[in-house]
């Protein structure tokens, strides 16, 4: 998808209540730099309230004789006291959970990637930072490869409630495992 289809989608869902499961959301954050490979995981939602912190699992640094893939999965933990991922690679293990300020919330995202290597050691989605309602900016603790991208636009009402992610399956060759994600608002 090219980024002015992916412009469309953004506004169509936007300016559409759309239902999910039990929940209703308002809008879905999306960036432009994801990865290109792997498949849509469900889209997990917490069950009330919103998500306020979050962990990553991550793969450390393989070496020269080692594949990478870095991020992993992305785990949400919501005010309602659940915790919510979409697809999570095999890969890694999980960071501590990094959280937003009491009653604040995550509300928008900037995710880091690596471009593809050619016939070079690929690993996609590296690390992601949010920013809380409250201004607060928090960034996940992985891998240094590649450069963040531009940030998402912020829910405009409520806060992210849910998330989807776009993983690789593990492969004989070059795996990357999580590659993209998106984040729903819900008021």
């Amino acid at each position: 998808m090219d980024l002015s289809t992916s412009a469309v989608v953004f506004l169509f869902l936007t300016y559409h209540l759309c239902e999910a499961g039990h929940r209703n959301y308002n809008s879905i954050l999306i960036v432009a730099n994801g990865g290109q490979w792997g498949e849509w995981g469900k889209i997990e939602f917490c069950p009330t309230g919103y998500a306020y912190g979050f962990s990553l699992k991550y793969e450390v640094e393989q070496g020269v004789i080692g594949d990478d893939t870095s991020l992993n999965g992305i785990r949400l933990y919501c005010s309602s006291g659940a915790d919510v991922q979409s697809t999570v690679g095999p890969w890694g293990e999980w960071t501590e959970v990094k959280e937003c300020p009491r009653n604040s919330y995550l509300v928008a995202f900037a995710l880091k990637v690596e471009a593809p290597q050619g016939p070079g050691d690929d690993t996609a989605a590296n690390n992601i930072q949010f920013n809380c309602g409250d201004g607060t900016g928090l960034e996940g603790k992985s891998t240094d490869f590649g450069t963040y991208g531009h940030w998402s636009k912020r829910c405009t009402t409520g806060a992210i409630c849910a998330i989807q992610t776009k993983v690789e399956a593990p492969d004989e060759g070059d795996s990357t495992a999580l590659n993209d994600v998106r984040f729903f608002c819900c008021d």
